[in-house]
């Protein structure tokens, strides 16, 4: 008997491995095929094994789950958590970095100043989920990043480089460059992000690293594209 499974948490061909090594071992499982980009991991069994059998015998990093039965009309499997319900984390810090910024200028308000403010601790927040599992990052950034696939050293460098430009605007350092490297870095991965979604493909988004286990949707380029457009906007005032 065949049964396919959903397998969240996979970064990169060891995590592959990894999975595929740790299933195989399991008594009554004769084959096992991971399909990375998919997310899925296809059983070939003797015996059912139960999820939580399956489960035990992979790392914690990774979560083993039954695949939806219901399909769409294109036959696309329809994920049982809505879109909101998968960002809602990713609106959560985007709600809580609003109103810190609000209130660390509300007294003596400056639009400029709240942006500054915003996209400083935008950079800090999200580069410290990133140093959370910073070995799994740089695999799964480049899975979408152009840059970071043309040259992987980028993905080790980048929550460092966030960690930087968040520190220049909170300090007001070299405002202008900082601006200028947001349009080039973020522009940069807004690219890849676009193309992942035309691409149609299950991706997990590496904008909060690989602590939480987002997929690669609307509301990442959107995201993207706000601290873009609040960089543009602050270079031409």
């Amino acid at each position: 008997m065949t049964h396919t499974y959903k397998v969240s948490g996979m970064t990169c061909q060891n995590c592959k491995a990894s999975v595929e090594d740790s299933l195989s071992d399991l008594e009554n499982i004769t084959s096992v095929e991971v399909d990375l980009d998919q997310g899925e991991a296809k059983l070939e069994m003797q015996k059912h094994v139960n999820l939580e059998t399956l489960q035990n015998a992979l790392s914690d990093k990774y979560k083993i789950s039954k695949k939806s039965d219901f399909q769409d009309s294109s036959g696309e499997n329809i994920d049982e958590k809505t879109k909101f319900q998968q960002l809602f984390p990713l609106f959560l810090i985007f709600a809580y970095i609003s109103i810190a910024s609000v209130l660390l200028n509300y007294s003596s308000w400056e639009t400029s100043q709240f942006m500054f403010d915003f996209m400083g601790l935008f950079y800090i927040v999200f580069s410290f989920f990133k140093f959370l599992d910073y070995k799994g990052f740089p695999n799964s950034f480049r899975m979408y990043d152009p840059l970071a696939k043309t040259i992987p050293a980028y993905g080790w460098i980048y929550p460092f480089i966030e960690t930087a430009l968040g520190l220049m605007f909170l300090f007001r350092f070299e405002i202008d460059v900082a601006l200028v490297a947001t349009i080039i870095v973020l522009g940069i991965t807004t690219i890849g992000v676009t193309r992942s979604l035309f691409s149609k493909k299950t991706i997990k988004c590496a904008c909060l690293g690989t602590a939480l286990n987002l997929p690669m949707t609307e509301a990442t380029f959107i995201e993207n594209s706000i601290m873009l457009v609040m960089a543009v906007w602050m270079l031409l005032v």
